[in-house]
């Protein structure tokens, strides 16, 4: 016996060996994802699809075109029939020919298809184009359909798209050459990694799957995120107020009041130093004050819009001026606390309060008459739904919002990092963005109802008045001089709706700003980074398409445009302040204790 044979036999027995460990760890996984599933949480079968009548309405209109029109519904079978007979055709003549490559491919772009062998080799190219051909031709079935309403359209494609993003191969180990690839370089590895992953989301969300995108053990809040130095210098049942500590020797006399969204945490706006607008407003000479909302539980259920106006909206600004013992202060409202800002600062028009200054709407919603990608989610089958559900919890969980978000970019959000974590064994990135995406909180139950039917469904704050604190609001009465950021590729506040929003509204002093990219990337957006540009356009007058044509785009954030607009709104230079100063008791360092709660420990301060 050779050295090589001993050699390649100690290699064989630690591969064994390696093998033998991996079928135990397979074995000890499945059972884990088979005590998961056991206790599997229950989703009301109204939130995970639309109502039958829909697919009803569907299949009638289709089978009365078959019957008045079959002309048109053998021309879309013949074409898409011969399409893809043409192709395995194609396929056949080239391996006669004992060719093994794939035939011509003049197939678009897709990041789905990168691995080079979707193009050059016969299997993945003959599965890959099958596939491309069956989603055009459900795309343009339903795009063609007649008899339906342009809605009933709009849910039609949004959800058949759904099911077609799920078929794609890139989502099955047979059909992915990438893991398949990876499966074998690592003897395997890959795909037990993969199990681990599975089984670790499966067990953190009650056996449903929700992949974790972020690695969540990179990053600990009020330390490497979240950290600006400030204190928590007023707490109640709704929220902490944090004050940050000053970074220059004077600060603007008008103190800075934002609210953020209460649907994830208020640290998206202080990410990592270097991405932190927290950070930024301070080091620019700002007194400034954030909201950070509580995370509720069932005792919250008949919380709603009025006591986020009178207990949350105003008394955070009560506790401002006392603190900075001035008559007005400058506000920011990010999203729906944005929507809500619009809500408050209309009530406050009726009642004569001039408590603020001016008021910045971030990526906000008050017209609703055109509710963009989520119009799918607004009909009554799943508001009715999560009515129910909502009323019943006392709560909406934030796991219900998270997947509703998610699945409108699911390709980004659900299907990639699926592949990449359970499919290829990876570990999830460290990346504080989607940490803080990961962050859910949940919303009381009547505030989540009175903000889905009287807003998103009924429009009612555009369209003949909103009832909250005993009257009934308007946006017209919005008044106070305001500028607007909205952000071009939006997929939850879309910017043309925000623009119209602002256009209604009575101020006489209106400044809007179009960012680009999206809800979160086109808001943190720090000018070292030089990323993304702008628009702005003084005519608000004008349609948003002719508003945007009007405007000369500027390089870089929007945050010095921004600074330089509420500036000369902020006051006299004074002596910076420093938390607690005032006579407030310091009641905790920043970034408080909400932010870290769970609900239950949340409710209970």
């Amino acid at each position: 016996m050779t050295t090589d044979d001993l050699v390649g036999d100690v290699a064989q027995a630690q591969q064994l060996k390696k093998l033998e460990a991996n079928m135990t760890r397979v074995e000890e996984l499945t059972q884990r994802i088979m005590r998961a599933f056991a206790h599997k949480r229950h989703v009301p079968q109204a939130l995970q699809g639309p109502s039958q009548d829909l697919y009803m309405k569907a299949a009638v209109a289709y089978w009365a075109e078959m019957v008045n029109n079959p002309a048109k519904v053998l021309e879309q079978q013949i074409e898409y029939w011969g399409k893809s007979l043409h192709h395995y055709v194609e396929v056949q003549q080239a391996l006669a020919k004992g060719a093994f490559q794939a035939p011509l491919d003049e197939s678009p772009d897709d990041r789905r298809f990168t691995n080079p062998l979707w193009r050059t080799h016969p299997y993945f190219n003959f599965v890959k184009q099958q596939y491309l051909m069956n989603a055009e031709a459900i795309s343009r079935t339903v795009a063609e359909l007649e008899g339906i309403s342009d809605l009933e359209r709009k849910r039609l494609t949004y959800f058949s798209q759904q099911i077609v993003d799920l078929m794609c191969p890139t989502n099955f180990l047979p059909t992915n050459p990438d893991a398949l690839q990876k499966a074998v370089e690592t003897d395997g590895q890959s795909l037990v990694d993969g199990l681990e992953n599975l089984v670790r989301d499966l067990e953190a969300h009650d056996g449903e799957l929700v992949v974790s995108l972020a690695d969540g053990s990179a990053f600990r809040v009020g330390d490497n995120i979240g950290a600006t130095p400030g204190k928590v210098v007023f707490r109640n049942h709704l929220f902490e107020l944090i004050q940050y500590s000053p970074t220059t020797d004077e600060v603007h006399e008008i103190p800075i009041l934002i609210f953020p969204p209460w649907i994830n945490k208020f640290y998206i706006m202080d990410l990592k130093p270097q991405n932190s607008l927290v950070k930024w407003i301070v080091d620019q000479g700002y007194t400034l004050f954030v909201v950070s909302w509580v995370n509720p539980d069932a005792s919250y259920r008949n919380i709603g819009m009025t006591d986020y106006v009178e207990d949350g909206y105003l008394t955070a600004m009560a506790e401002v001026k006392k603190i900075c013992k001035t008559k007005v202060i400058n506000t920011v409202g990010y999203c729906i606390a944005g929507t809500t800002l619009s809500l408050t600062l209309a009530l406050m028009k009726q009642r004569g309060d001039k408590t603020v200054n001016s008021a910045t709407f971030f990526t906000t919603l008050t017209d609703f008459s055109d509710q963009g990608e989520f119009s799918v989610f607004l009909t009554d089958d799943f508001v009715d739904g999560i009515e129910a559900e909502a009323m019943n919890a006392g709560i909406l969980e934030s796991f219900y919002m998270s997947r509703t978000f998610s699945y409108l970019r699911s390709r980004d959000l659900i299907y990639a990092p699926a592949i990449k974590s359970y499919m290829m064994g990876e570990a999830p990135p460290a990346f504080d963005l989607l940490f803080w995406n990961g962050d859910g909180t949940n919303l009381p139950a009547k505030m989540a109802v009175e903000y889905l039917r009287g807003l998103c469904q009924h429009d009612q704050f555009a369209q003949g008045g909103f009832e909250v604190a005993g009257t009934t609001v308007n946006l017209s009465e919005v008044t106070v001089p305001l500028c607007a950021i909205a952000c071009e590729t939006d997929h939850i506040a879309a910017w043309k709706s925000s623009y119209r929003g602002i256009q209604q509204m009575g101020s006489k002093d209106k400044t809007f700003i179009l960012s680009e990219s999206g809800h979160i990337a086109g808001i943190v957006n720090p000018p070292s980074k030089g990323k993304y540009g702008h628009w702005s356009n003084p005519d608000l007058s004008l349609e948003p398409d002719d508003w945007k044509n009007g405007c000369e785009k500027q390089a870089g954030s929007w945050w010095p445009r921004w600074e330089a607009w509420i500036a000369p709104r902020s006051g006299k230079m004074v002596p910076a302040r420093n938390p607690g100063d005032s006579g407030h008791s310091v009641l905790a360092d920043a970034p408080g204790t909400y932010v870290r709660s769970t609900p239950a420990q949340g409710s209970s301060a």
